[in-house]
């Protein structure tokens, strides 16, 4: 190599240097002291990067959550006003006496009347609502509501011996605690 093939390298480094600041340039402390500045700096966006990618996601799932929530649980407040309708339909059913029901005026009232009943226990069970089992079973705070007590010898304190109003749940969720009457000691 001759001097004049040296040349044009230098040239072509001096240039590619212009522009940095000349304490980079003149000293090798100065220049690592920048780097290792610099991989710093950089370390420290890769972690931001990393924790902002995490946030993005945990968004995003919280999202896809509350949207399959809302799916699920639309008609929440919509059941809850229908309850009441499935009660009445049910205490109107039980107050039809004995007689009324063997009487051949009333016997297509009281079927019309049954057929009701059962449609609205199928568009329950098509939207998730489900009735809560209650008699005979121990107090559940979370599904029952203790209404009253009822001195009783009979089963443990405790045990739900009456439902004074149907519970129901929809899917996982409680809409309405059954109201019950619960057995305790005799005095």
């Amino acid at each position: 190599m001759t001097e004049n093939d040296t040349r044009p390298q230098d040239a072509e480094v001096a240039a590619e240097l212009e522009g940095v600041p000349s304490e980079l340039t003149e000293g090798g402390d100065a220049l690592a002291e920048l780097v290792e500045a610099l991989k710093g700096d950089l370390e420290a966006a890769k972690q931001d990067v990393l924790y902002a990618k995490a946030e993005t996601q945990n968004v995003r799932r919280r999202m896809e959550k509350d949207i399959a929530d809302a799916r699920s649980y639309a008609a929440t407040a919509f059941a809850r006003d229908i309850l009441s309708v499935a009660d009445n339909l049910s205490r109107a059913l039980e107050s039809i006496p004995a007689e009324l029901r063997a009487d051949d005026k009333m016997k297509n009232l009281v079927a019309g009347l049954e057929a009701t009943g059962r449609e609205i226990e199928k568009v329950f069970a098509s939207h998730g609502i489900s009735r809560i089992a209650a008699k005979g079973l121990p107090l559940d705070p979370h599904q029952h509501q203790a209404m009253l007590e009822i001195p009783s010898n009979d089963v443990e304190p405790g045990t739900v011996l009456q439902e004074l109003q149907a519970g129901y749940m929809i899917k996982d969720r409680l809409l309405r605690a059954a109201m019950v009457a619960v057995a305790k000691k005799p005095d």
